[in-house]
């Protein structure tokens, strides 16, 4: 057959080891990580999802190789650890038999042990070890380490290496970027030392060269390693793509593959993982630059989920080889559909960061978008349902979507009432923000999938008792959504204000100069693309802080934009919104007026429980999901909804 992604579906040979396509699952860490360090079956389920989604390398991070000076609460492959090689045996196998090159990450954190304890303040208890003596950002002191230590080290990154490969793994990626222990001695910023570890390039690229002659040693000649490096570090004071490229250059003679990311998790977070606010590929541009210099095969990443921009980037030669992380928890099949031609029908990734916020708060594994992420070993695929029955699914919105076409897959008849003439619910709304249109195309590839399946969708049809009565539903979910809250702030109803919802339809209601009451996550955004726009743009907020709807993740990068083009107001409530602008009340009761001709009326959402109420005894089984229950995410919309139906 002829592939509609040619380059990007190619087999592509590295060492010795042939890779079945060029999209390749990123280092993502794992959930249950045992008290010593072992690969929880949960984690070995969440790997072997990319592996059946058609990847051609599936990753599992990290691995810190020396726990003595890393005390970072991740894997260790250790044979005194009795669970430790087979619960690697059986990661190793699980990515294998479906195609896939299973790899492993080998880290060490260096200066910054302990970022994935779950217990944050046992941190203070570790040794911090780095290149040079210092303190972390947070306070920490760092010591450098000694040259024995150093061998020491570099002798532990061959032994786990050595296991790795007994373990089944085909291939080895080693970290050397993000601000880990490698690049702390690649970098100028961090490396002060005057031995021959520091000063000169060839002397701060000592550790990764004899790291990597380690891990050769013990793997022997054709079993693919693979440097995982920052193109540029991204910061004042960091090295830049110039000496990224004298770096790889020095070192690319050790390696089989050069995986280029970019920045430092501490210094670049929206850099090293690129938010909904930067371009899709936005670090392919590093790569680019180091494969002109090097002749081993050269990877990029960063925010890449649409296969024509990855079929450009192989097609072109930025680069041999792309990686996926977020992506393909959006849509672990993204690989396999791209290979068959069913690109349209892939989820694509939000860029929402609740996958990794969820980490950060939780120790688990979720996604907005799939609800499968985190619960992999629960099963990972729709089954049929033992007895077929009719459905009714009332609302379109993200949740109710979820559940008719997860019913439908699982072979029940249903039926979707939607009263407006457009599926979305309120993902429609974010039609006019271009940094979040992804999410309006959500309903467009949930819609399709649901259609396929065999959903009837009937739209301009408000489900009343009577109308839902009359199909005679087995089970009814009720997904009827939330709508925006309206306080009675005398002239908030006046023709100069635009609900946050509506703003999609009434944008050119909006003039250059606007009020947002609401500091909430949906008036930040908002804001923030009038801003964008070159309008002059206030948020009024009666609390201290705003967005604290958003997730740990995304907030900081949303505060970030917000304060280079956005004027902020705290502690304000609104009491009077008038032709000029809203009259406020601070805490001491004084007025304060925010000019502004158009007000963007951001007060949050109330969940639609008329609705409920009305229909809670229309059918025999009746389930309530998402906004409908309580105003909250489309996260929880779609989980709910894909579990209503795998209830019915």
């Amino acid at each position: 057959m002829e592939r509609k992604f040619p380059h990007l579906s190619s087999p592509i040979q590295i060492g010795n080891v042939v890779f079945r396509n060029r999209m390749c699952s990123a280092p993502m860490g794992g959930t249950d990580i045992t008290n010593e360090g072992a690969i929880g079956p949960g984690s070995k389920a969440f790997y072997e999802l990319r592996a059946k989604g058609g990847a051609a390398a599936v990753t599992v991070s990290e691995c810190m190789v020396h726990p003595q000076t890393d005390g970072s609460q991740a894997y260790h492959l250790d044979l005194s650890i009795p669970e430790s090689l087979p619960s690697f045996t059986y990661a190793a196998d699980a990515i294998r038999r479906h195609g896939a090159i299973p790899s492993l990450e080998l880290s060490h954190s260096g200066m910054y042990a302990g970022t994935y304890m779950a217990d944050k303040n046992k941190k203070g208890s570790l040794c911090q070890w780095s290149a040079s003596d210092g303190t972390r950002p947070d306070g920490v002191p760092v010591k450098a380490l000694t040259k024995e230590m150093i061998a020491d080290i570099v002798a532990a990154y061959g032994y786990v290496a050595g296991q790795a490969k007994r373990a089944g793994f085909e291939m080895l990626m080693i970290h050397c970027g993000h601000g880990w222990l490698i690049n702390q001695f690649l970098s100028p910023y961090f490396n002060k030392r005057t031995d021959e570890y520091g000063g000169s390039l060839e002397n701060r690229c000592r550790l990764a060269k004899e790291v990597l002659q380690s891990v050769r040693a013990a793997v022997g000649p054709g079993f693919p390693i693979e440097m995982r490096m920052s193109g540029s570090e991204l910061f004042e004071g960091g090295y830049d793509l110039m000496d990224g490229v004298e770096i790889a250059k020095q070192l690319e003679e050790y390696v089989d593959l050069i995986h280029v990311s970019a920045g430092t998790y501490q210094r670049g977070f929206g850099n090293t993982h690129p938010s909904m606010f930067r371009e899709h590929g936005c670090n392919v541009y590093l790569a680019a630059e180091i494969k002109k210099h090097v002749k081993k095969p050269v990877a990029t990443l960063g925010g890449l989920n649409d296969p024509a921009q990855m079929e450009e980037i192989i097609a072109s030669g930025k680069a041999d080889v792309v990686y996926m992380g977020r992506a393909l928890l959006a849509d672990p099949y993204l690989p396999r559909k791209v290979m068959e031609g069913r690109d349209d029908e892939i989820v694509h990734c939000l860029r929402c960061f609740t996958c990794m916020a969820e980490r950060a708060n939780t120790f688990t594994r979720r996604c907005t978008v799939n609800p499968v992420i985190g619960r992999e070993i629960e099963g990972d695929e729709i089954q049929p349902a033992p007895v077929k029955k009719k459905v009714v699914v009332v609302g379109g919105g993200p949740g109710g979507l979820m559940a008719a076409k997860t019913a439908a897959k699982r072979g029940h008849q249903v039926i979707l009432m939607e009263k407006e003439s457009e599926l979305g619910g309120i993902l429609k709304s974010e039609s006019a923000i271009p940094f979040k249109y992804e999410m309006y195309q959500l309903t467009g590839t949930y819609a399709q999938d649901a259609i396929k399946s065999g959903v009837e969708i009937r739209l301009n049809c408000e489900a009343t008792k009577e109308l839902v009565e009359a199909e005679h539903p087995d089970a009814l979910i009720i997904a009827a959504g939330s709508t925006p809250l309206i306080v009675p702030i005398p002239g908030l109803t006046g023709p100069n204000v635009v609900v946050v919802n509506n703003y999609y339809k009434e944008k050119d209601k909006v003039g250059d100069e606007v009020v947002v009451l609401g500091g909430g996550l949906a008036g930040c955004e908002c804001a923030l693309h009038l801003a964008q726009e070159g309008k002059k743009v206030k948020i009024v907020e009666m609390r201290d802080m705003l967005a604290p709807d958003a997730n740990v993740r995304h907030r900081p990068l949303l505060m970030a934009e917000l304060e280079k083009s956005v004027e902020i107001l705290t502690g304000l409530r609104g009491s009077e919104v008038t032709a000029e602008g809203v009259k406020c009340l601070n805490k001491d009761g004084e007025e304060v007026f925010v000019r502004g001709a158009s007000v963007i009326c951001a007060l949050g959402q109330r969940a639609n429980r008329k609705v409920v109420d009305e229909l809670i005894d229309a059918a025999p089984y009746v389930s309530v999901i998402g906004d409908c229950v309580r105003a909250s995410t489309i996260t929880n919309a779609t989980y709910q909804g894909y579990h209503a139906a795998l209830d019915i």
